[in-house]
């Protein structure tokens, strides 16, 4: 890799303002539109894209996947390098550090989620290169979006309960944006004869609502830590972001954990429009459940704080995942009826919910950890890290989805084979079980931050320790 300049360490020998200002709830809750924004866009090539390309573009379920596999490795390997691009600013403006580049590429990013959905009428294989061009832009301008907004909460507070409401309201926008697209952007689509006029219409309105949540998070929100960074810093190359991110172990476990635990929600998330469709006989359903689903899970993730007092962030994440993979499991077994689907579904989402909103705290935390533990400060690049594995994560999820639909013979709009709705049962309900009680299992046995030690890493930043000793007299 080309060295990049990049300027984030502490200044030698001065160590951070203690800064103990608490958080109003209406900066929370402006934090949280972020991800309210972010949903708005992200969900819709999550839950929607698959079924636009099979169904409304007629692109082939095998060629889907590859699609899909292929732009989100791709867009995986630009989380790195938008983290290095924003590490690296140099100029701070009154803005701050993080936000004024959230605004501007959610901007770009509406833009580019209306294109991903709109598909000229031209042959297949420029359909096909239509379809890689738009979602690798979309993917590019995503990393400079969610990079930033993740990295935002890290320099909002260190403050362990604070971290921890941050990451509810940030749970609870991207479950709010999940419930109105769940509800509302089939019923849009329908509205209209023509699929891909529909489609096209409801991905504008839904980036119209995206980038004003965005806003709302940019007016709302100011970078409280003080992070002070040497404008002299070397340049720094491979090696200097390898011991950043690869000595990181907290980071590790995470990335391991989310690569299971986002590919069951998007799994689901992707399937559920088939499975209402032909598994349950009635795409009208689809709202239906999901806002069941969802509804139920943005209830639920208001006890996040008070459940995480009580027993912890760890331990509520590994029983979380126990409950979503056992109810996912009986969804598989148990005969295909509506009820029980509906409220197996339910309380496995809910147990899945749960755990992500606490992710978004312990992403905070495992970025104090490396500061604390290499004497350098990389919000960006510790984030890019993060959120490589999320992307690699949509990348299974899609082999999943597209992959079994492809495997078992699912042909558009017609009806299915008993094999291709075992299919559909299986990516919808046994897939997330197995993939939970994976994500149970690492967190449990590899993940060792806990809050107590973690308080004491806080402790030693604001005083500008490291655990070697203090800020700047490392080597570099």
């Amino acid at each position: 890799m080309a060295d990049i300049h990049v300027n984030a360490n502490l200044v030698p020998h001065k160590a951070p303002r203690k800064d103990h200002r608490t958080l109003s709830w209406q900066e929370k809750g402006a934090y949280g539109f972020g991800d309210f924004g972010n949903g708005f866009m992200f969900d819709l090539g999550q839950a929607y894209l698959t079924k636009f390309f099979i169904d409304a573009c007629g692109i082939g379920s095998g060629v889907v996947a590859l699609i899909f596999s292929v732009t989100k490795i791709f867009d995986a390997f630009m989380d790195p390098i938008a983290g290095s691009v924003i590490d690296g600013r140099t100029k701070i403006g009154k803005n701050g550090k993080f936000r004024p580049v959230m605004m501007i590429s959610a901007i770009i990013l509406g833009i580019l989620t209306v294109l991903t959905f709109t598909m000229p009428d031209v042959a297949m294989p420029i359909k096909i290169v239509y379809a890689y061009a738009t979602y690798m832009a979309w993917g590019l301008c995503y990393s400079f979006t969610n990079v930033p907004y993740g990295s935002l909460a890290s320099v909002m507070t260190r403050d362990v309960e604070e971290r921890t409401q941050l990451a509810t309201t940030r749970q609870a926008g991207s479950l709010g944006a999940q419930l109105i697209t769940g509800v509302a952007f089939i019923p849009i689509v329908t509205m209209f004869s023509s699929q891909k006029h529909g489609y096209a219409v409801a991905a504008t309105v839904m980036a119209v609502i995206g980038i004003a949540g965005f806003y709302v998070c940019y007016k709302g929100t100011r970078e409280n830590i003080a992070v002070h960074r040497d404008p002299n810093a070397k340049r720094e190359n491979f090696k200097d972001y390898a011991k950043v991110v690869f000595t990181n172990k907290p980071l590790a476990c995470l990335i391991l954990m989310t690569i299971f635990t986002i590919s069951a929600m998007n799994t689901n998330n992707q399937m559920m429009v088939f499975f209402c469709e032909y598994n349950l006989g009635n795409i009208g359903l689809q709202p239906i459940v999901n806002g069941i689903m969802i509804g139920c899970s943005v209830v639920a993730i208001l006890l996040i704080p008070k459940l995480v007092k009580l027993f912890g962030k760890k331990q509520t994440v590994i029983w979380s995942f126990a409950i979503g993979a056992i109810a996912n499991g009986l969804n598989f077994v148990l005969p295909t009826n509506i009820y029980t689907f509906i409220g197996l579904v339910t309380i496995g989402y809910v147990a899945l919910a749960i755990p992500n909103g606490i992710t978004w705290a312990f992403v905070s935390d495992v970025i104090d950890y490396g500061e604390w533990h290499t004497g350098i400060r990389k919000e960006g690049i510790t984030y890019a890290a993060f959120n490589f594995s999320r992307k690699l994560a949509q990348s299974l999820a899609a082999l999943v989805s597209s992959g079994i639909l492809a495997l078992t013979g699912y042909v558009a709009n017609a009806h299915q084979t008993e094999r291709t709705l075992l299919g559909i049962k299986g990516a919808m309900t046994l897939y997330p079980a197995i993939a939970l009680l994976s994500a149970a299992v690492i967190i449990g046995l590899l993940y060792q931050l806990s809050d107590d030690h973690y308080r004491e890493i806080a402790a030693d930043l604001e005083e500008g320790k490291w655990e070697k000793g203090t800020i700047g007299d490392q080597d570099n």
